[in-house]
């Protein structure tokens, strides 16, 4: 029988990727994301393997909802990609509660959220499920103009650690990803806002990206997707609590 992976804000960049590789390696794909219909266009792309539906992570009757239809569809849900995320930059001392908590309930309280929901998932299954959580370069390394966002993707690792060590003994893996200059719209964001804080350009902001990456590209969202599928795979059978740099040697520790 085919496995399933559901994940999260698989409209565009990382999740998406991760929903194409996941489908070409077989599996059932369910997209959810806040953006249904984009999600929707892409599931009808990669075919009769996949679904959309609609999910907002900051909201568990949402998330419950999205596993019912996922598991109405194909039965259960073998693998999870917490992926949804947010950001804005501004300096730290000018940052607002609203940008604080907007950071927050997406980037950690989606994740909190999306994992709670796929473990009772795979308890009541009694399925050793995988979880693979997008976390972030700067989950390791405080990243300026990006402190909120920062303090949010080190919350995802922290619960990735202590989720892993929970259900360890359930044969629950959970693990997380840590991805580097991905060129996705919302680097496309990043980059406006940074060339604008620092009096810079676009284009020179971009290289310096580039110049801080010593496998010398941006990266694609492909190359993170890739790692989710491995991780989301037998081949990492006895990896669980890991964050695992994916960043092309900007941070190597």
């Amino acid at each position: 029988m085919s496995k399933t992976a559901l994940i999260t804000g698989a409209a565009n960049g990382i999740g998406l990727a991760s929903a194409l590789a996941f489908a070409k390696e077989g599996y059932q794909v369910v997209l959810t994301d806040i953006n249904q219909a984009k999600a929707a266009d892409f599931a009808g792309r990669i075919g009769k393997s996949a679904i959309a539906v609609e999910a907002d992570v900051r909201d568990r009757s949402s998330l419950e909802q999205a596993f019912t239809k996922a598991i109405d569809a194909f039965g259960q849900v073998d693998v999870v990609h917490a992926n949804a995320g947010v950001s804005n930059m501004k300096r730290a001392i000018e940052l607002t509660e609203e940008d604080w908590d907007f950071n927050f309930d997406v980037n950690a309280k989606g994740v909190f959220l999306t994992n709670q929901v796929a473990v009772r998932h795979f308890l009541d299954k009694k399925f050793p499920g995988v979880i693979v959580n997008t976390a972030s370069l700067a989950s390791k390394i405080g990243a300026p103009l990006l402190a909120h966002y920062s303090a949010s993707k080190f919350a995802v690792v922290g619960w990735t650690q202590a989720l892993a060590r929970e259900h360890a003994k359930d044969g629950i893996r959970v693990n997380a990803i840590c991805p580097g200059f991905v060129r996705t719209a919302m680097q496309e964001r990043e980059v406006e806002w940074e060339a604008e804080l620092l009096g810079s350009t676009p284009a020179a902001v971009l290289q310096s990206y580039i110049d801080l990456t010593p496998l010398g590209r941006l990266e694609e969202p492909e190359d993170v997707a890739d790692v989710v599928l491995f991780l989301a795979s037998d081949s990492s059978r006895f990896m669980t609590g890991q964050a695992i740099n994916v960043t092309g040697g900007v941070y190597m520790t």
